[in-house]
């Protein structure tokens, strides 16, 4: 948890902040303005308290007129001045000003507490398992464990299981001795080597092979692995964070993942809830995302209206986080105005136009094709349309639109690779 100092005058003015700063996982004490600091200590304070302000503080001002952001320049603080309509969002943006980047964004309760049990656990040093849907933010939770951690000074190594070519998934795991296989030319550590002392981050971990989840169990319990083509293994010492999209323990019984491993890694199991579970996250990551589109306000932030963020606040989320980056994005190119007002944030998927039935025409005989149309290409055709439809009802979502087809994300990629390949002939 980060602590914050907040001046009296500052809680005199606006008495929720120091509510809306505890549940984004702040320590807040109250102080006066001129009173002793510690060097790297950072305070929210009025305007009129500059004269006891660093470069590190924030100042706030409520005004009649547009809200604005000056972002910390020339030794001087950031300023936000904002009225009674925007202080919802001002409060939000204070709070992602003043927090450090390796703390996800954090508006809601509920997500207090569970960062503040990722805390305990990241000061452990127990593997970790943490599930839930794409875009709830698995590589910021698994980012915040490491730098938590007593391993904050060693590497952090994230790897996409999904993304590993298969055939190469044992070797850039475990590292590789040379001519151990074709086109080994050199040897390899492996990824687990590379984060020696750190931690090795697994995201996608059910994408793993079955008979490489066997090695990954030994590497774990043993704190050991063998590289391809080597006859001794290697120590390491490695914390591993493994996260998944998918019910874990579902993939155990339908036998896609191997019970053993399972209990391996949910040592400390951590579950993200979607976006539309906690919906004071939602004004958060707004700020947090308009800051890092702006430059940390440098270059300009753009505040959306109080409607703006009631409607992103109502929004069912599917896509989560991810869908809210692409929502903000196309918002901040296709507005109007100076602000990001409600009509700027498109929700849904592009217009659907009704697709026109063609009759069939009938080629005369000496037209026909000369070949007959074979069953397979109709069939690999029947697939790609179904996949094209799927992502268009997920609104582009790889893995939503993967379980509406019932199958992994990877054969998913395999299809849109092929598709891409018939694109380009």
């Amino acid at each position: 948890m980060s602590s914050l100092d907040v001046s009296r005058g500052v809680c005199a003015l606006v008495p929720g902040l120091q509510h809306w700063l505890e549940n984004a996982l702040y320590a807040v004490r109250i102080v006066d303005a001129a009173s002793p600091r510690d060097k790297e200590s950072r305070r929210v304070l009025l305007a009129t308290e500059i004269g006891h302000a660093t470069h590190r503080d924030i100042l706030i001002t409520l005004v009649d007129g547009a809200p604005s952001l000056v972002a910390a320049a020339n030794g001087l603080p950031a300023r936000v001045a904002f009225g009674i309509a925007d202080m919802g969002f001002a409060f939000a943006l204070i709070a992602e000003l003043a927090r450090p980047a390796f703390v996800p964004a954090v508006g809601d309760a509920g997500s207090a507490r569970l960062m503040t049990l990722a805390g305990r656990v990241a000061r452990s040093d127990a593997t970790v398992l943490i599930q839930g849907d794409t875009g709830t933010g698995k590589e910021g939770m698994a980012r915040f464990l490491h730098a938590q951690s007593g391993r904050a000074d060693h590497d952090f190594i994230a790897v996409n299981c999904a993304a590993l070519p298969e055939t190469m998934m044992e070797a850039m795991l475990f590292g590789h001795k040379k001519g151990s296989f074709t086109g080994a030319a050199n040897a390899s550590d492996g990824l687990f080597l590379a984060a020696d002392g750190g931690t090795l981050f697994l995201d996608e971990i059910a994408e793993l092979p079955i008979a490489l989840q066997a090695k990954l169990l030994r590497a774990l319990q043993e704190g050991e692995v063998l590289p391809v083509g080597a006859t001794h293994p290697v120590p390491v010492n490695v914390r591993v964070v493994a996260a998944c999209n998918r019910n874990l323990a579902e993939e155990v019984a339908a036998g896609r993942f191997r019970e053993d491993l399972y209990w391996r890694l949910n040592v400390m199991p951590l579950e993200l809830r979607p976006l539309n579970q906690r919906r004071g996250d939602v004004s958060a990551i707004t700020a947090a995302m308009l800051l890092r589109l702006s430059d940390m306000g440098k270059a300009g932030l753009v505040w959306p209206t109080a409607d703006a963020i009631d409607k992103l606040a109502a929004h069912g989320w599917p896509g989560n986080a991810r869908e809210l980056g692409n929502i903000l994005q196309r918002a901040l190119v296709l507005r109007d105005g100076d602000r990001i007002e409600a009509g700027d944030l498109h929700m849904g998927s592009a217009p659907q136009i009704a697709p026109v039935i063609a009759q069939p025409i009938f080629a005369p005989a000496s037209l026909a094709p000369a070949e007959p149309i074979r069953l397979r290409d109709v069939a690999r055709h029947s697939k790609l349309e179904a996949i094209r439809t799927a992502l268009r009802e997920t609104d582009g979502h790889r893995a939503a639109a993967a379980r509406k087809l019932g199958i992994s994300e990877r054969t998913l990629r395999y299809r849109l690779a092929e598709m891409r390949e018939l694109a380009a002939a």
